[in-house]
């Protein structure tokens, strides 16, 4: 796995075994995760989504503590899969990256809790599946609009966004910020050493007070 200039998001890069009938790749493997980000992925639910092309989802996170961890390839077609450091105190604070997720490389991206994800669609029927490490809960779900300007992320030229109307009515990430929706980067450290230090059964040891 290879750490993105982002803590906490980690790009996997399968090799991938073709022959005659197909081919063949890992593209999880929990002890790769663990030796980089210290940690297990605790699965508790699995997503799929189907894009046209142009679709663009996110950015969107969940509060911290618990959040929630991402796991996510494209099993067919292509997107460009963005993660963004929307914790207030990181010393990336505001920092994107841009990864390309397809069918033929078979990258995955770990983004770790606390970090905004957002993808756009490069192909029609653009299939994601992504491991997440909590289920989704609609009171701590929060998103920030993809194409905010002062974020400014480089999304692909010459296709039109097609964005939800939850997508599309999100928060820029200064009125975010000014709600009090951001999770802090004090509060994400925590919560990561606290994975760090989970117990046999894989559930993190909460910090005091949290």
């Amino acid at each position: 796995m290879r750490a993105l200039d982002i803590d906490g998001a980690w790009v996997m890069e399968p090799r991938v075994f073709h022959d005659s009938r197909g081919s063949f790749h890992e593209w999880f493997r929990a002890p790769d995760l663990h030796r980089a980000a210290g940690h297990g992925l605790g699965l508790a639910q699995a997503n799929c989504s189907v894009s046209s092309r142009g679709t663009l989802r996110g950015v969107h996170f969940a509060d911290v503590p618990p959040g929630q961890a991402k796991y996510v390839t494209c099993v067919r077609g292509a997107v460009l899969d963005v993660v963004v450091d929307i914790r207030t105190g990181s010393p990336t604070y505001r920092a994107w990256e841009a990864v390309r997720l397809d069918d033929r490389d078979h990258r995955a991206l770990y983004l770790a809790e606390g970090l905004g994800h957002a993808f756009m669609a490069l192909t029609d029927d653009a299939t994601v599946v992504y491991l997440c490490s909590r289920g989704y809960a609609p009171a701590r779900e929060h998103g920030i609009h993809p194409l905010d300007p002062d974020l400014a992320i480089a999304w692909p030229d010459g296709l039109a966004p097609v964005l939800s109307g939850k997508d599309a009515a999100a928060p820029t990430l200064a009125e975010a910020e000014r709600a009090g929706l951001l999770p802090s980067y004090e509060a994400c450290a925590a919560w990561y050493a606290a994975l760090r230090a989970s117990r046999a059964d894989g559930r993190p040891r909460v910090p005091a007070g949290r």
